[in-house]
């Protein structure tokens, strides 16, 4: 299993109704329904993932998450998952919002565009920045929202979502101490487990 999905997996309670946003070929709910017997719903847009995770035994729906989640009621599931996704699509803070409605919690993964690496590259090459995380030009990346951690935290702040826990890695999910005590420098990846404000 892919070492994010594994930090994911860990984060979700045995038996919980799972949505995962972007599931890409359902490795992250195959693995959970046959290790925690969850039941949920993967959404996707590449045919290829479709059909893999239909062979997997993954329910998988395809749908662009741009149009939002409005085909599933408030409250219908306990944990909505986004890996790696929220950085691509085109409205993050009503889509964050919407997966805090469907979920009663949710769990966010993105890279950070405030790590070092990019802040070095941009700083003395004056290019964006492009690495073995990020590895795309600026005219064909998928990246259409750029954002660092700090960005994210005010972001959470301002439409009232609740951080329940972050946990930053580098590039290959490792955690160490000068990540934790300065994340939004040293981080490559965060796990954000979200809930709304009480």
């Amino acid at each position: 299993m892919r070492p994010d999905l594994a930090i994911i997996a860990d984060l979700i309670n045995p038996g919980a109704r799972v949505l995962d946003l972007g599931c890409g070929d359902g490795e992250l709910l195959a693995h959970l329904q046959a290790n925690k017997q969850v039941t949920g719903y993967g959404l996707e847009i590449d045919a290829d993932n479709i059909a893999t995770c239909i062979t997997k035994g993954v329910n998988v729906v395809e749908q662009n998450l741009d149009l939002g989640l409005a085909n599933f009621a408030s409250a219908s599931f306990d944990m909505v998952v986004m890996t790696e996704t929220l950085q691509s699509v085109r409205y993050p803070d009503t889509l964050l919002l919407d997966m805090l409605r469907v979920g009663q919690e949710c769990i966010v993964t993105f890279p950070n565009f405030g790590n070092w690496r990019c802040r070095t590259q941009l700083a003395t090459h004056g290019i964006m920045p492009v690495s073995g995380h990020l590895p795309y030009n600026w005219f064909d990346t998928p990246n259409i929202r750029l954002c660092t951690f700090k960005d994210f935290e005010q972001l959470c702040r301002d439409k009232n979502m609740r951080i329940v826990e972050r946990f930053v890695t580098d590039r290959d999910y490792r955690n160490g101490p000068l990540i934790n005590r300065f994340p939004n420098f040293f981080g490559t990846i965060a796990f954000y487990h979200l809930s709304r404000s009480r």
